[in-house]
């Protein structure tokens, strides 16, 4: 009976103690009380979720409002050097992997989101065009096990090995804000390469788009090799796009028609023609955005055409080229002396001594050369001294 009594006091001491604080909640100021929910709001929405405290900081995302832009397609050949780093290893070992197997498992993982690819070849990355993991899988004949709503794929069965192409959409632009021209990758498309059945030649299957400013914080842990010669020379695949070290070939611009170049280039000539022009107009915007000096470059063509002149004039003649320097006042002088004394007609010895004779008896006023005679034409001042 005591135990009894002793349990329903102490129920009843927890419910008037709750009762007391709810009524100490209730009683307390709405002020006070909406100030502490919106801390603890506050708290929560700063507070790390998941794997976002460890995203890598990437690059500045491209302004909406730039004066300028040109966008264009590049079709990236893991074959080549360049983009090497992005195929090898096929396979994962070591604790590497190449770009394909780093982006399938982040979309597994549902990290980031997968748009699907149109036929038109164009990006879109609205909510309706999203496509799931397992869509892929089925779509492009990817083994894999589920086993209680959770996919699992083996990294042997995926075709790393397959995706030998990158599609990209690259953005040329002029920032106004820090007057910069800027080159930046906005899309990634990796594209599979399968031959047929019967041993045809290896079609090209763009699998999906992903934004590159959601897959960039997490590119920045991907490490790749970054040359031949010295295996520890490593980068991240978020600097390998943002210093542009790829190399693709152009095959679509945005344009007015929305043309591809296979369209209007029917040979190969022409597609590299084509290709060339527009790399050229890119190198041309970036090196004549702040225009040229008009002037300088007037006044340089003016000498180098005086020049060519003088010297076909001077080769015409069969004469060599005179130094255009100036003689000085004091050379001058002792050329000019000397030139007279060869050129006088020689003289008796008799005369010669009485003529020496003379100048010692006679006494001969100190000239002085003007430090201005250079200026005055190559003139001389003849100062006589006081005796």
């Amino acid at each position: 009976m005591y135990s009894l009594l002793s349990h329903n006091s102490r129920t009843l001491f927890a419910l008037a103690l709750a009762f007391a604080c709810t009524l100490a909640a209730v009683a307390q100021p709405p002020a006070r009380r909406k100030a502490a929910e919106n801390k603890e709001q506050t708290a929560a929405q700063s507070a790390p979720k998941g794997s976002a405290y460890r995203d890598f900081p990437t690059a500045a995302a491209m302004p909406e409002d730039v004066s300028w832009r040109r966008d264009i397609y590049r079709s990236l050949d893991l074959t080549k050097d360049a983009n090497a780093p992005l195929y090898y290893p096929t396979t994962p070992t070591d604790g590497r992997e190449n770009l394909f197997t780093y982006l399938f498992k982040l979309l597994l993982r549902g990290q980031v989101k997968a748009y699907d690819y149109k036929l038109d070849g164009n990006e879109d990355f609205s909510e309706k065009n999203i496509v799931k993991a397992k869509e892929l899988m089925d779509r492009y004949h990817i083994f894999y096990e589920q086993k209680d709503g959770k996919i699992r794929v083996t990294d042997s069965d995926l075709p790393s090995d397959e995706v030998k192409v990158y599609f990209i959409k690259e953005s040329t632009y002029f920032d106004q804000h820090t007057a910069t021209i800027r080159k930046k990758v906005t899309a990634l498309c990796p594209v599979l390469k399968r031959g047929d059945d019967f041993g045809g030649a290896d079609s090209q299957y763009p699998m999906f788009w992903v934004k590159m400013d959601d897959v960039a914080p997490y590119l920045g842990k991907l490490m790749l090799m970054g040359s031949n010669l010295n295996n520890a020379a490593m980068m991240s695949a978020d600097d390998f796009f943002t210093l542009n070290r790829y190399e693709g070939d152009i095959y679509k611009t945005v344009n007015l028609q929305d043309r591809i170049l296979a369209n209007y280039c029917a040979e190969d000539s022409a597609m590299k023609k084509e290709q060339a022009r527009i790399e050229k107009e890119l190198d041309d915007f970036d090196r004549h955005v702040w225009g040229k000096d008009s002037v300088a470059t007037d006044t340089v063509k003016i000498a180098l055409a005086a020049d060519s002149a003088a010297l076909a004039a001077g080769a015409k003649a069969g004469e060599t080229p005179k130094s255009p320097r100036r003689r000085t006042s004091s050379t001058s002088r002792r050329s000019s002396v000397s030139n007279k004394s060869s050129s006088a007609p020689k003289s008796s010895s008799k005369s010669t001594k009485t003529k020496s004779s003379a100048t010692k008896k006679t006494k001969t006023p100190k000239v002085r050369t003007s430090s201005n005679s250079s200026r005055s034409g190559g003139g001389y001042s003849v100062r006589r001294e006081r005796h």
